[in-house]
């Protein structure tokens, strides 16, 4: 079957018209509640402060759906750019994201980059998106909601955004108030020791660089919990610029992701932020500032970093304008609930004749979450996991005048209904490099998946300071 065959789509006239609508402000989390266990139904849902958590999305009911299983036919990419159409206009004072694609893009679609015979997950597709006309946007610095609709005139288009915020009429769904899961279950340790242990060998050997190697965790939510119920939770204690939900028929995704993979604005301006070098939170003030400092200012953690910065420089310059690839920042130190990060950006702009989904393309999977080089370290990951599925992919949303946005599927956790319930998969890794110490990365798989074991397993707590509360 070719990837393209499996478009649905009731019309094939272009979405070149945009309506935008204001409404008064609603929490994204309590309107994504009422219809969170729609088949499609999606969120971005941005948390934490700062400028990337400026704007939060949902949209359900789309026009059209690809979905791209493995064995499929055809260039998912292409089909994904058709999908997309090409730029079509935009509202200068409006969000970000105008109405588009949005959807899952899996590790292993990598696989239609560079074939390599990796294995697949079996519950989850290489690619699933949907085409959404109508996209409520969320301006957490205004304070207020924007309706935006997307049609072949102004009648269909205001139509839509009428459509978009006629979404929050619907009463919220009540989250559940008690824990949420059985306790969890994780691989082996020493296992994953081990493998540590046989991936710095092969930096040794000068075969690789770096690679992210990944623990597994699984378990299942208590009966009369929904996948939706940890979205709210970790809004409410751990909001994280990047976090974001996806509910395909017997499928859900919850992700927690501080990380950026890829932006793109209307205009060609490019940016991607990996992530590399980590500290777990400290129990008071004085030893948190001690932990960031240590982080700051080690040699290995800012080694870790560099190595994917080079990667992604590499990966933009594919397809940005020579020249315009640029590092203005270096080895940032971000913190976040359970963490500290170091974060690096590199930007660019495309040259002429390239979209994003080029970019997409050139750059899949991302760089922090496979190693250097990229190509061998996805072998040597494919030798010591299972195959990923969603995990390390992205969640991401293509506009229909050209911008994009797209998280690195971290701090993730992927739910499939089974028995009349639903069991769940999470997973965490750590950067290896020649100085990696078994013991102390395993330890920092731990520390990242603490956030997510924590909203599942645990009592729920009180919000965290800085975090906004949701009332549902």
């Amino acid at each position: 079957m070719q990837a393209a065959a499996s478009i649905s789509r009731t019309s094939a006239e272009p979405y070149s018209v945009v309506a935008m609508l204001r409404a008064a402000w609603r929490e994204p989390v309590e309107v994504l509640s009422a219809f969170a266990d729609e088949a499609w139904a999606i969120g971005f849902l941005s948390g934490g402060g700062g400028a990337d958590g400026r704007w939060s999305y949902l949209a359900r009911a789309p026009d059209a759906t690809l979905t791209v299983a493995p064995g499929d036919g055809g260039d998912p990419f292409a089909a994904l750019a058709a999908m997309v159409g090409p730029p079509s206009p935009r509202l200068d004072d409006g969000p970000p994201f105008q109405g588009g694609v949005a959807g899952l893009a899996a590790y292993e679609l990598g696989d239609h980059v560079e074939a390599l015979g990796l294995g697949r997950h079996a519950d989850w597709p290489d690619l699933a998106c949907a085409l959404y006309p109508a996209v409520l946007a969320f301006d957490h610095e205004r304070r207020e909601v924007l309706g935006v609709g997307r049609g072949r005139d102004e009648t269909g288009a205001r139509a839509a955004a009428e459509r978009a915020l006629g979404w929050m009429d619907a009463a919220p769904v009540a989250v559940h108030p008690g824990r949420l899961a059985e306790p969890l279950s994780a691989s082996s340790g020493s296992a994953y020791e081990t493998a540590v242990a046989d991936v710095v060998s092969r930096i040794g050997l000068g075969e690789i660089f770096q690679a992210n190697i990944a623990r597994l965790w699984t378990g299942r939510l208590k009966p009369g919990r929904r996948p939706f119920d940890l979205v709210a939770r970790l809004a409410r204690t751990s909001a994280a610029p990047f976090a974001g939900y996806l509910r395909l028929a017997d499928r859900a995704l919850v992700s927690n992701s501080p990380e950026r993979f890829l932006r793109v604005s209307h205009d060609g301006a490019v940016e991607t932020q990996p992530i590399k070098g980590t500290r777990p939170r400290g129990r008071d003030a004085a030893e948190d500032a001690a932990l960031a400092a240590e982080l700051a200012g080690s040699p290995k953690d800012r080694a870790e970093n560099l190595m994917i910065v080079d990667l992604m420089r590499n990966d933009l310059a594919r397809v940005c304008a020579a020249g315009t690839v640029a590092v203005p920042e270096l080895c940032r130190v971000a913190s976040f609930a359970n963490v500290h990060h170091l974060v690096s950006t590199v930007t660019g702009r495309l040259a002429p004749g390239r979209g994003a989904i080029d970019l997409f393309r050139a750059a899949f999977p991302p760089g922090s979450i496979t190693g250097a080089p990229k190509v061998q370290a996805m072998k040597v990951i494919a030798g010591l996991e299972p195959p990923r599925g969603p995990f390390f992919g992205s969640l991401f949303w293509a506009g229909f005048d050209g911008a994009f946005e797209s998280s690195v599927l971290i701090r993730s956790v992927g739910f499939c209904a089974e028995d009349g319930g639903w069991r769940l998969e999470a997973r965490a890794g750590a950067g290896i490099v020649a100085d990696s110490d078994p013991h102390e990365e395993r330890l920092e798989t731990e520390a990242k998946i603490g956030a997510l074991a924590g909203a599942l397993v645990c009592d729920p707590q009180p919000a965290m300071s800085g975090t906004k509360k949701v009332r549902l």
